[in-house]
């Protein structure tokens, strides 16, 4: 029998905890950081209430321990790639145990198994986005190689000389660059929509730049290195009310904001599997049934075609037509898993969550004396970019991964808007559905080490 004299024959709050957690698992936690405690939002739609406890308890890699097992991983470097829960990882052991074959020729019964499974990948890619159809869904590699199809299947054949297209400030550079080569390529003129001091678009500049010269505009959700969310619904309608297509970059709003390219009205959406919890080298393209009808091929080769000859070639129907060769057929399905995943748990509650976190972890930071936030619009997620007086970005990251904390330092490939700011690089956490308030708490303690 244990005898508690250092607590007045009581138990500790710790023993407490450990004989309440079979009873009351939201309870964890609750001793080990200061003010920190789990959040548990009530449920909305068909899902749960977000314990983090328990979807933390998902991603083994969390368990992880660092710099020679000194320090546990802390990971805010969600922006640049997301963790994969179990269950992801487990289907995609179970498709190359079980499943492993070429989709769409064979006869045999581990091909009907890899194409109903990569098809059903497919369904839950565009139930996910709220698209009308699974042939509105074209997997690719991620969003950079999504918006070059786009530019040399769709955009490319409607430009001349002179002709303009759209972008803002914002921009990561897989939304810059592609704009930039077809303009080489064919004399037209790219145009950037400026932001204000907070780095939010201003609308009415926005719309300015349209006119008879305007042939397409390309914009992103949320911006990578500010976290800005853009007024992109109202972008959408303005080009629109011009005639004008538009691609919207939603590489990181996917995993944060509930959303429908049907509701937005997007004749394009672009995102990447890795920053859903998804593995690298898969994501996805939504097109409306027209343009992907009207774009022409952007790779050439087996499974886009229909028949083939010496003299003249056939392609199938969209989607097939632009996913020439042997597709990432496993990380598709294993896409297709964690988009089920967050299906589950909710992305309401999960943006509730995440909100609340960047919310505690902006009032955090900016007491922090020297510490200068980097975007400061209203409509935020993810991402709180800062710089620090007397340290270098580079000192920062280097502090924080000596405490187990793994943030991106740097321009985010994101040079133009950086240095709206007068900035060429930040440091970066991006909060993710698994982070916690007491992680923040020791980001805090760690960055106010370095201000003294």
């Amino acid at each position: 029998m244990t005898t508690l004299t250092d607590n007045y024959g009581l138990p500790s709050p710790k023993e407490l905890e450990a004989w309440a957690l079979p009873y009351f698992p939201e309870l964890k936690g609750l001793n080990s950081g200061a003010g920190y405690s789990p959040v548990v939002l009530p449920a909305t739609g068909t899902s749960n209430a977000f314990d983090v406890n328990r979807v933390r308890a998902d991603f083994p890699i969390l368990n992880e321990r660092v710099n020679g097992g000194k320090n546990q991983l802390i990971w805010l470097d969600n922006g640049a790639t997301t963790q994969k829960p179990q269950q992801v990882i487990d289907r995609i052991s179970y498709f190359y145990e079980h499943e492993n074959s070429n989709i769409h020729r064979g006869a045999h019964e581990l091909a009907a198994r890899s194409t109903d499974a990569y098809e059903k990948a497919r369904q839950s890619v565009a139930t996910f986005l709220g698209a009308p159809e699974k042939e509105n869904i074209v997997f690719v590699r991620g969003t950079t190689e999504g918006i070059n199809l786009v530019a040399h299947s769709f955009v490319k054949p409607l430009l001349s000389a002179g002709d303009e297209i759209i972008i803002t400030h914002l921009e990561h550079h897989a939304n810059i660059v592609p704009w930039q080569i077809l303009a080489q390529e064919t004399g037209a003129v790219l145009k950037v929509a400026p932001v204000d001091d907070s780095g939010q678009i201003i609308l009415s500049e926005y719309e300015r730049l349209f006119n008879a010269k305007t042939k397409f505009a390309s914009v992103t959700h949320v911006s990578n290195s500010l976290g800005t969310v853009t007024p992109v619904h109202e972008m959408i309608q303005i080009a629109h009310r011009y005639g004008v297509r538009i691609l919207v970059d939603g590489a990181q709003s996917v995993a944060h904001t509930p959303l429908s390219v049907t509701e937005l009205d997007a004749d394009f959406f672009v995102f990447s599997g890795h920053k859903i919890f998804a593995p690298t080298g898969i994501g996805a393209l939504y097109g409306k049934s027209d343009v992907l009808e009207q774009g022409i091929p952007y790779q050439s080769g087996g499974n886009m075609i229909k028949d083939v000859t010496f003299e003249r070639t056939v392609y199938n129907p969209a989607p097939s037509k632009f996913e020439a060769g042997t597709g990432n057929i496993a990380d598709a399905i294993g896409l297709g898993a964690a988009l089920e995943y967050v299906r589950n748990l909710g992305v309401a509650n999960i943006g509730a969550y995440e909100h609340e976190l960047l919310d505690y972890a902006t009032k955090e930071l900016t007491r922090i004396s020297g510490l200068r936030l980097i975007g400061t619009a209203k409509e935020k997620a993810s991402a709180l970019s800062f710089v620090l007086d007397g340290s270098t970005t580079e000192q920062i990251g280097k502090h924080l991964s000596s405490h187990g904390i793994a943030v991106r330092v740097g321009h985010h490939c994101a040079q133009p808007i950086l240095r709206r700011f007068g900035l060429e690089t930040t440091v970066r956490p991006t909060i993710a559905l698994y982070n916690t308030a007491e992680e923040i708490d020791k980001l805090v303690i760690a960055i106010r080490e370095l201000a003294r």
